[in-house]
């Protein structure tokens, strides 16, 4: 795909989804059916209004179905994805209209909440109605009234998925058939926002009303090897924390917990919702001003704003006798913007800790929804 965008000073070029793979072999395996006769590529116009010209691959042809494949292009995005191919095999039926499924390799919805009902194949609605729409014109254009079946498969989908979160939100046996714009843009934030929105969706559609948070492999670990829960429960936001917590309040949860390393959770008490490194690191920073507030020497200072980790920074506040009061002031700033970013509609809270000093710290709502956490799960 020869579209480009600009992220971070780097040209970044765009690629298609499987979902966009998925249309254009429905759509080439249908002109190939109905009108028959080969073709080399098939052009399909995206939901961003990009238009593609996708060549076709293993086309395999018999009396009353066709099916051809598009190999996925993610461009410049690192999706697991990348250069997958996406067959679709489209078959004469008498019953009127499009039917889709998911052959090998295409994952099956066994949990409520997902975008599709449980049962189903998991080819989410907007592949779906591309499939539906590009089949109906081509049946239209031919003059065919009778129906189309079709079957969406991607056999190396079976081992890609286990490098997925596919299993552990619901979806078993492959991959998902996925895109609402049919275009990847590199290096997409939004991918992992929806992850996030499609947790919490298949959450409150199992009866959960609270939510465990944490960013990453520390805080699964600390949830699994201190608390003594399974971490599997937690839902990871990666560095999306303040995206996460205001999903969370739009789903209508009723409180939400945030357990954390120190080095994320003290970007949150300076207001850095999005914990990534490449919109800043104000960890020294804010270490900084609450020492301050607490006493400490321009020599404790400077010490703080020469170090690296924040591991370091607890030992230099150990030293000036204020380790305490800063972790409190810290937590209390935490409580602030996350309840800023949950606008008011739930209990929120966060437990924070350090790979050598252990649990930090907690905001003052923390042990009670870390119990209704116990207790609900």
């Amino acid at each position: 795909m020869d579209s480009f965008i600009t992220k971070d000073g780097k040209k970044l070029r765009r690629g298609y989804t499987t979902g966009s793979c998925a249309a254009a072999a429905a759509k080439a395996a249908a002109i190939m059916l109905l009108e028959n006769r080969e073709l080399a590529s098939v052009w399909l116009m995206t939901p961003r209004g990009f238009g593609l010209d996708l060549p076709l691959t293993e086309v395999h042809r018999t009396e009353d179905r066709v099916s051809c494949g598009i190999v996925k292009d993610s461009g410049d995005d690192p999706d697991i994805t990348n250069g997958l191919t996406v067959y679709a095999e489209v078959r004469k039926t008498d019953a009127p209209g499009i039917k889709i499924d998911g052959g090998e390799g295409i994952g099956r919805v066994n949990k409520p909440g997902l975008d599709q009902p449980v049962g189903n194949a998991a080819i989410n609605s907007t592949p779906r109605r591309m499939i539906t729409e590009e089949l109906l014109q081509v049946c239209e254009d031919n003059g065919y009234t009778e129906g189309l079946d079709v079957i969406i498969s991607a056999p190396k989908g079976i081992e890609l998925a286990k490098k997925t979160f596919n299993p552990r939100l619901g979806i078993v046996g492959g991959l998902s058939i996925l895109g609402t714009t049919g275009i990847v843009e590199p290096m997409s934030d939004e991918a992992v926002v929806e992850t996030i929105r499609t947790e919490l969706s298949m959450r409150a559609a199992e009866g959960k009303t609270v939510i465990l948070f944490t960013p990453g492999n520390y805080g699964s670990s600390y949830i699994k090897d201190a608390l003594q829960i399974n971490p599997d429960i937690a839902v990871l936001t990666s560095n999306f924390i303040g995206d996460a917590f205001e999903l969370a309040a739009e789903a209508g949860f009723k409180a939400a917990l945030l357990v954390g390393h120190i080095g994320k959770l003290v970007k949150l008490a300076g207001g850095m919702m999005n914990t990534h490194s490449r919109w800043g690191d104000c960890r020294m920073e804010v270490f900084a001003a609450h020492a301050v507030l607490h006493g400490a020497s321009v020599q404790v200072i400077e010490q703080i704003m020469n170090s690296a980790m924040s591991d370091d920074v607890l030992s230099i506040l150990d030293g000036a006798g204020i380790r305490e009061q800063v972790i409190a002031s810290l937590m209390d700033k935490i409580q602030y913007h996350l309840d800023h970013k949950a606008g008011g509609s739930m209990s929120v809270g966060a437990l924070m800790f350090s790979n050598v000093y252990g649990i930090l710290g907690r905001t003052g709502s923390a042990d009670e929804i870390l119990k209704l956490i116990q207790e609900e799960y």
